[in-house]
């Protein structure tokens, strides 16, 4: 959400952030009706004062026991005027409203320009990727050898994008979110929450999910939201608060399953896991002082880099161009994991800088300790990372020629101490 005054003072600028998005200026168009919004409340305000004046003149004609009919004809004519505009603010209130709100965040100056991904940026790459010596396999072939993923199964119950996982790989699956979840509360210094799975519209709107990608949701019945991810309900936490500077800052982390429709996926990604309606993630939220969200953004990354550097993955950082970066982002940095069985590297986590887009969105402010006025706080999201492509990562790594999967050392505490996943296990 952007700031009005900003907006009425900067107008090309405002439009020059909207064409790095593609998007066509829209200043005159939010100039036009924020000032037919404020005349409206200019003509409101002086009616009401103009009623006030009328309200003692009765009272005075009354006492002195003349007539008062004009007067009272003129405080009903205000009265219809006044219901009047006030409708009319409200519906340009809602209109302009939804007009910013179907606007994307700024990008920051160094964001590259660009189309989509094949214009990100390369920011360093980590680790020497595995050399195999055998052809190796996708995650899918691996896991359906093994016993442990079903896709047939789930296709009977949910239809496509599910899985059935079973035995050893389920029980890997569980462990990589565990080890993880522990990883960033125990020594990333987050705070562990377990948060609904079910939302409504306004958490929905705060992140910036709604009104843009409501197609990309599931909706239930009684109009509660599946969330796609748990920075819905994280970020969400200090919504409409206003908290104390010393607070400052939160870090949430939690270990949910996530819920997407894919309506922009046709045809991506049908086999396997890769992109599913149904996943599991651990998320990272961050609400810090604003002097403080661009060195959040790079811890929060390198926690991310910690999982996998953890779990011996070789991957690449890259910073997403203007034409990828998300919708309520303003820089975004992509952890893409390498997996041998599609010969690629593939997106394992996004950690994303948002400034005060979101939290104005909420209305989630903070208290200077020098100061009585409050300021918007910056909230930033990354991905923990998601667990599903950190199991397709660590079958295809460490898959042997015989099928059975190498167990990182990281994960073998919470697999009993195995260290090979074969088809007994």
């Amino acid at each position: 959400m952007y700031d009005l005054k900003w907006i009425r003072e900067a107008p090309e600028e405002f439009d020059a952030v909207l064409r790095r998005r593609n998007f066509e200026p829209q200043s005159a168009k939010v100039l036009a009706l924020d000032g037919q919004r404020r005349q409206a409340q200019t003509t409101l305000q002086e009616l009401q004062a103009r009623r006030n004046e009328i309200s003692k003149q009765i009272g005075v004609l009354m006492h002195k026991g003349e007539d008062a009919s004009a007067v009272m004809a003129e405080v009903a004519q205000i009265k219809s005027r006044f219901t009047a505009l006030e409708e009319q603010d409200r519906e340009l209130g809602h209109e302009l409203l939804d007009l910013l709100g179907g606007l994307p965040n700024s990008l920051y100056d160094d964001v590259p320009d660009g189309n989509d991904e094949a214009d990100n940026a390369e920011i360093r790459v980590v680790g020497d990727r595995p050399v195999l010596d055998f052809a190796p396999k996708q995650h899918f072939e691996l896991g359906e050898a093994l016993g442990g993923m079903d896709f047939d199964a789930a296709a009977r119950l949910s239809g496509a994008r599910f899985v059935v996982m079973r035995s050893g790989v389920a029980r890997l699956h569980r462990a990589i979110g565990q080890f993880m979840l522990d990883l960033h509360v125990t020594e990333h210094g987050y705070t562990e929450v377990i948060p609904p799975y079910l939302v409504r519209d306004a958490a929905l709107y705060g992140t910036g999910q709604l009104p843009k990608f409501g197609e990309d949701l599931f909706r239930t019945t009684n109009d509660h939201w599946m969330i796609p991810t748990a920075e819905v309900p994280l970020t969400n936490l200090v919504a409409e608060q206003i908290l104390s500077e010393e607070a400052l800052p939160l870090r949430f982390a939690a270990l949910t399953p996530c819920f997407r429709s894919e309506a922009g996926s046709a045809g991506k990604d049908t086999r396997g896991m890769l992109r599913q309606h149904q996943f599991d993630k651990v998320e990272m939220v961050s609400v810090v002082h604003p002097d403080n969200s661009e060195a959040e953004l790079e811890r929060m990354t390198a926690c991310a880099e910690t999982v996998l550097q953890r779990l011996g993955l070789h991957y690449r950082v890259m910073k997403l161009c203007s034409g990828d970066t998300g919708f309520a982002a303003r820089r975004t940095y992509d952890l893409e994991v390498w997996v041998p069985g599609q010969n690629t590297y593939r997106e394992i986590s996004s950690c994303s800088t948002c400034g005060d887009f979101q939290a104005r969105r909420m209305k989630a402010r903070f208290r200077p300790a020098q100061g009585k006025s409050t300021e918007f706080v910056h909230t930033l999201n990354g991905s923990g990372v998601a667990v599903g492509r950190a199991l397709i990562a660590v079958m295809e790594n460490g898959q042997q020629a015989d099928g059975s999967i190498k167990i990182p050392a990281a994960l073998r505490p919470y697999m009993g101490g195995l260290e090979v996943l074969t088809t007994n296990d």
